[in-house]
């Protein structure tokens, strides 16, 4: 069967779908996050690296995640 063989408009077919992921137990949440585009977004991210990299304890605490087990990451 051809996905393009769904009937009902988007709104239709999005709310099936939802009533779907509900009904295996899943509940919508919304999340906002920083936007990355906003003007000055940059600039205060680089401002608060210097932040974190002049902190103290901030050698201690990259010696300690360098030495932690990164199984299964990719860059």
């Amino acid at each position: 069967m051809s996905r393009m063989a769904n009937t009902g408009t988007g709104a239709e077919r999005t709310q099936r779908r939802r009533d779907k992921l509900r009904a295996a137990g899943l509940r919508p949440i919304q999340i906002w996050v920083p936007d990355t585009r906003a003007p000055g977004f940059a600039d205060e991210c680089a401002r608060q690296s210097r932040l974190i990299r002049n902190a103290p304890g901030q050698a201690e605490d990259e010696a300690w995640f360098e030495a932690s087990d990164k199984t299964g990451w990719t860059a």
